[in-house]
């Protein structure tokens, strides 16, 4: 396993729609491992391919409940319900933060690292993750869902009321 670098907004791999993982090998494996590390070192909740560089519709989310990574490869989302206002960021754009409006439950549809297809839900940073991953497949950020960045003062207002 490697760290890989995150690649920053600005970079052109962010805005393009990624291809379809065919090849269930070795390679995609070794991406799959190198996402999660630095996944792990960059302390996020979830890690798009396109966010290292390559433009596969792979991606990781942290599966809130269980505390591990999910790994989904050719995701869809299948339906989602309610809806949550929670702060937002993206390890593209460290440092910055929004509030995003995103469904409260995400059903989806993935393949494994093998092929196989699987079907899971996710609620609250779950499915907020989902979408977030999904959106970078896509060539999508979750700058298109805000009206502004958060200053100091409205991100330690957000956090305390959030604590309370």
């Amino acid at each position: 396993m490697a760290l890989r670098k995150i690649v920053e907004q600005g970079d052109d791999c962010l805005t393009k729609v990624c291809r379809p993982v065919t090849n269930f090998n070795a390679r995609l494996h070794q991406l799959l491992d190198d996402m999660a590390e630095t996944l792990s070192e960059a302390g996020g909740a979830g890690l798009a391919a396109p966010q290292v560089g390559v433009l596969r519709r792979a991606c990781l989310v942290l599966d809130e409940d269980s505390e591990e990574y999910l790994e989904l490869i050719n995701p869809e989302i299948l339906s989602q319900s309610g809806e949550q206002m929670r702060l937002e960021g993206c390890l593209s754009i460290p440092g910055k933060w929004g509030l995003v409006a995103r469904p409260e439950v995400v059903r989806i549809r993935a393949q494994d690292r093998n092929g196989e297809w699987f079907e899971a839900e996710g609620e609250g940073l779950t499915a907020q993750a989902f979408c977030h991953e999904i959106e970078h497949l896509d060539g999508h950020m979750y700058t298109e869902h805000i009206d502004h960045f958060l200053t100091e003062e409205e991100l330690q207002e957000y956090l305390d009321e959030e604590e309370e």
